[in-house]
């Protein structure tokens, strides 16, 4: 018998630059990424009340061109694209064809016949299938441009005033979902005023062989290094649902308080995402123990659904966590989480937890 060969942990272009700064970095999604640098909680209150920098380099990115190129999207997402016009983002889904998402992205437009998707680091083979799937009878053309790029996500209140000395951009111009392209330290890069934390900020598109140096400057301007935890403790306060947890392949998007995502158009999954869901997904505060994925939510003792994503809130300063209940149950007032085989009460609380 012998062992199964693992295949290397993928590295970002910034990786060097996360070993120099201390980070405690763990496997996440087949990539050494760093969970945390200083400490998750100054990284989380440096984004809620100044600014941090993310590395998010290992998420994907798709050109897509074309004539056919709209209406190839509009044919494999469930947000209308004709709505959006160049320099602006629109988040989207992929439905899948027989229930469940395949992903949430973003679609950022170029011009006419050219836009930028961008998707999640773990789903990018399975987008790729899926996409060129779809192809036929489009006259579009698919490229991953994944290694292209590096990606940085520079987040929180503070971070226009501390790029605005460093691009030739007016950023008080730019308003959410802009998407434009401008110099950053001298580099030329692509800004994006999106973002995954519920503060202002902008994701940075650099050429990946430039991107460390674009990141050395943005510590050196005083933007605090922040790692995979404190990105996830910032999403779930702004009620975020992340894929594989409150999204997937099998569960029902709808069940989520995303169902702006889905227009009324022709699109591969329209057929099972117009059926109603069975599951909701619910807010819930608790006032001393966390809870963590797939723990059991009750109602009066009975078992109504599971624990999607838990922690303790940095900044709320109590456990909060969304959990998918049966939809007859998610207007309930009160839960029980259990814990170890202890139940512990919880209340619900509307999303998001928290609003800048």
């Amino acid at each position: 018998m012998t062992d199964t060969p693992q295949e290397p942990l993928k590295r970002t272009p910034l990786h060097a630059a996360h070993l120099r700064a201390g980070a405690r970095m763990v496997p996440f999604g087949g990539w050494d990424m760093p969970v945390q640098y200083s400490g998750l909680k100054a990284e989380h209150d440096a984004v809620r009340t100044g600014a941090g920098v993310f590395d998010v380099s290992h998420m994907g990115e798709f050109r897509v061109t074309g004539e056919g190129a709209l209406a190839f999207l509009q044919s494999v997402t469930t947000n209308d694209v004709s709505k959006l016009k160049a320099g602006r983002a629109q988040y989207n889904w992929l439905p899948g064809v027989q229930g469940g998402l395949v992903d949430d992205i973003y679609i950022y437009m170029v011009r006419d016949g050219e836009y930028l998707m961008v998707v999640n680091a773990g789903n990018i083979a399975k987008d790729w299938a899926h996409l060129n799937a779809h192809t036929q009878g489009f006259d579009v053309t698919l490229t991953d441009e994944s290694d292209r790029w590096g990606l940085l996500a520079v987040q929180g209140p503070k971070t226009p005033e501390l790029l605005q000395p460093h691009t030739d951009t007016d950023l008080s111009a730019k308003k959410k979902n802009a998407f434009f392209q401008t110099k950053l330290f001298g580099f030329d890069v692509w800004l994006a005023r999106t973002g995954y934390t519920g503060e202002d900020g902008f994701e940075v598109f650099a050429v990946a062989s430039e991107a460390e140096t674009v990141w050395d400057k943005l510590l050196a301007i005083g933007l605090t290094p922040a790692g995979l935890g404190a990105r996830d403790t910032l999403r779930l306060e702004a009620g975020f649902p992340l894929y594989g947890h409150e999204f997937s392949d099998t569960i029902h998007p709808l069940s989520s308080t995303y169902a702006w995502v889905v227009k009324d158009k022709a699109h591969v999954g329209r057929n099972h995402i117009s059926l109603a869901p069975s599951q909701k997904l619910v807010g819930l505060r608790l006032e001393r123990v966390p809870v963590r994925e797939g723990y059991p939510v009750k109602v009066a003792g009975q078992v109504v659904g599971h624990v999607t994503s838990g922690t303790s809130s940095p900044t709320l300063g109590h456990p909060i966590a969304m959990a998918l209940v049966e939809a007859a149950y998610a207007t309930a007032e009160t839960f029980e989480v259990e814990v170890r085989g202890k139940d512990h009460p919880a209340t619900r609380m509307e999303l998001p937890f928290y609003k800048a």
